[in-house]
Parts: structure tokens; sequence; C-alpha cells
């Protein structure tokens, strides 16, 4: 069967009415503009995307491919709001917080009878577990394209500038866990620079603090998604240590301070590995990468997933669901590793991560990138996310005061959330 008769047959699947110019060999001849929104303007990963649409040109002279970079604190929002507008993108990058309801709702077009009918694709070789966000009743409705650990990039120079113990020094010692940790965050933020940022959390993206809370074996809601979490023990025990963080010990930054790490002015910041792009090459500081403190639960890690889909009531959803293949064929997916840790088995070792991410060490690639990857809880995710977001972001608004009741607040947000959870 011809790739051409796949992907007729995956559209018709998913309800897709395909232009006349897929009948025949017309198809070939017609312009199609491909939109792809994601929310990276990093000039390094654009040039890369582009690298990649080239190659697909070479044999698809008629398509042209655009990137789309959305601000990431509004992403999801824009999106839903382009399709709503009925002006939704051919593809683009979905947050594994919002995976539930992109794969539900029937908006994205199916991947993988297109996946294995494309030669060399070898989609045996993509990760089970990576793809079980993305797969409903068997079938996979977006690629798993990053699966990126949370770990702590340090600024030594920072630190050292204030007599604090490097993570590598508390590491080296057996000491790396959350005391220590916020211990040498108080003392570089009460030297007047901030001592530990989480990124894109900015009292907002709550959902970030999982790399923290993580550690005392909290989570927002338990495994079946339908009872709150946010007064369980683990929970207000860490939400009483970040609590304290910020306001008593000034290790983290208080709300209203936008602050970036690779500014050079911050000891440390948690965030995903991807994120090793932005170090600076000009002027650069001592930096180092390592896996986020033990805590009273012990070790532990979590990652964040970033999938990319192909909507199925677009106009070009064949081409884009071909596109998408080639994007993440395994000489592309080694290309996208070199930002984005790949769900390929094949990928997924130290010797392709090092040739692909020559900023790390062999030893950070070993300890933070894949130890993470093998180990680690993907972020909290749920149906109807945007208003559980949203909800429970107001409910803790009132955590962020210095004199707050931490117990007090977290019993409302589960008030307010429970209805929400057992829907």
């Amino acid at each position: 069967m011809s790739k051409i008769t796949h992907l007729k047959s995956a559209a018709a699947a998913a309800g897709i009415l395909l232009p006349l110019a897929w009948s025949g060999v017309a198809w070939a001849q017609d312009a199609v503009n491909l939109r792809m929104t994601i929310w990276s303007a990093n000039e390094a990963h654009l040039a890369m995307f582009n690298e990649i649409a080239e190659g697909f040109k070479a044999t698809h002279p008629n398509v042209s491919i655009t990137f789309e970079p959305l601000p990431f604190d509004s992403y999801t929002t824009t999106l839903t709001t382009q399709i709503a507008g009925g002006n939704p993108p051919d593809l683009a990058w979905i947050l594994e917080t919002t995976a539930a309801d992109f794969v539900n709702s029937g908006a994205l077009a199916p991947l993988t009878d297109a996946f294995a009918a494309t030669a060399g694709y070898e989609l045996d070789d993509v990760n089970p577990s990576a793809t079980a966000l993305w797969t409903k009743d068997g079938q996979l409705f977006a690629y798993p394209f990053s699966t990126s650990p949370f770990a702590i990039f340090a600024n030594n120079d920072v630190i050292k500038a204030t007599g604090a113990k490097t993570p590598a020094e508390l590491i080296a010692a057996g000491e790396w866990n959350w005391d220590n940790a916020f211990a040498t965050a108080a003392t570089v933020g009460q030297s007047g620079k901030a001592g530990l940022v989480v990124r894109d959390f900015k009292y907002q993206s709550w959902q970030n603090l999982a790399s923290i809370w993580r550690g005392w074996g909290a989570a927002p809601w338990s495994a079946d998604g339908k009872t709150c979490g946010f007064t369980e023990p683990a929970m207000v025990g860490a939400m009483t240590a970040i609590h304290k963080a910020i306001f008593t010990d000034k290790a983290m930054p208080g709300p209203g301070e936008d602050i970036d790490f690779f500014a050079g002015e911050t000891g440390m910041t948690i965030t995903q590995i991807s994120r090793a792009s932005l170090l600076p090459k000009e002027n650069p500081f001592d930096w180092d990468l390592v896996p986020l403190p033990a805590g009273p639960a012990g070790e532990y890690a979590v990652v964040g997933q970033a999938g990319v889909g192909a909507f199925a009531a677009g106009a070009n959803a064949p081409v884009a669901v071909e596109f998408l293949a080639y994007m993440t064929n395994p000489e592309n997916s080694q290309k996208l590793a070199q930002f984005f840790p790949p769900a390929r088995a094949s990928l997924l070792n130290a010797q392709t991560l090092a040739s692909t991410n020559p900023l790390l060490s062999a030893e950070q690639i070993e300890n933070v990138v894949i130890a993470g990857i093998s180990s680690g809880t993907v972020l909290p995710g749920h149906t109807n996310f945007a208003q559980i977001q949203q909800t429970v972001r107001a409910s803790l608004d009132s955590l962020w005061v210095a004199d707050a009741d931490v117990p007090a607040v977290l019993q409302s947000v589960c008030d307010r959330v429970a209805p929400l959870l057992a829907r």
C-alpha cells in the first residue's frame, strides 16, 4: 500500500475530508503552506527546525513550513483561541499538562498507521512509556519529541562569592538535599542576589513546583485524578518548606520579581535541561548542572514532556502528518536530541547525547539526563486542566504572603478544586 493510501486511510478514520488534490498526482504540484506553533523563539531551536523543514522540502518542493513562536505563559490559551476561531495551525507543540484534553477531544489526526507506513521510521524504537500520555485506544495522536528532566543549573561564580557551598560540593559530601540546597540559596539571597528561581513558575504556573514537592512524595491529586492531594501531609510539608524559603530565608525571590538565571546574577535555577541553549556564549560564567536534591521522601526525578501533533480538521492534515513523520524519523530525532531529550531507545545513551549536547559533560548526561528520563515522573496533568490550573492558581494566591496559614490555604484549594476533579 502506498504512503498516500495510508495517509488517506488515517485521515478517513479521523473524519478528515481530503482536498481534491490528494486524489491523484496533482497534489504534488499544489502549493501547501504548513504552520506549526511552538513556544520557543530561541535562535538555535529555530535554525534546527528550519534545517529539518528544508530537508522535507527537498522532496516536497511545493510545501513551505513556518514555525510560529507563541509566548510560553499564554501558549495553550493562544492555541485554543486560534482553534476556536477557525484558524488552527497545521501542527503544534502540546504541553503534557493538556495532553488529555487534546488527545481525548478528537482534534488531533491519528499517527500510528502513517508512521508505520513511513520507510525507515522504526516506530518500535519509540519507548511505550514516553507515548503513554499521547495514546488513546492504541492510536498515537502526538509524538513525544521532548522528555526533558528538571534539574538545577548552578552559577558557581555567584555561589562561591557568598561563601556558600556549591551543589557539586554538597554532592561530593553526600549532602545534596533540600535542606542544604535551600541553605545555599538563602546565603545567596541574603547577599542581594536571587538564590533559587523555579523557572516559568512566576507564582502562576504552580505545577512547576512539582520539581520541589515530589521530593516530599506529594502530588496535587490522587493517581486516578479524582481526589485532591493538597491537604495531604506530604504536600503541607513541601509547601511549608517553600513558603519558608521565600518569606523567611529569602532563598527564593518573592512575587513580582521576574529574574532570569541565564543573565548571570542568580545562584541556582530549576528548569529543564533543554534550556542549556540559553547559557551565555559571551561573558560566560562557571556553571554546573546537577540532579534535583533529595527530599524527605528520598531521591526522585521529575520530567516535563512535550508532544507535537497535527490537527485533523486542517485542509493540509495529510501533508502535516507526513511532515511530522519526517520530522521525528531516526535521523531528525537525533538532531532534535541536541535540545530535546529523545523518546527513541536507540538515542538514549551517553554516546549519542554527548554528540548532540556538547555543553554537557559525560557525568551530567549520565546522572541528570539519562537517570532523570529513566526514573522521572511527568508533571501533573488532568482533563479540563485549564480550568483546574486557574482554580488552583487563584486559591494559592493567598499563600504568597508572609503571614499565610499554609494548611488553611491548602484546605481552601481542595474545597474549590475537588468538584472539578470529581467530574
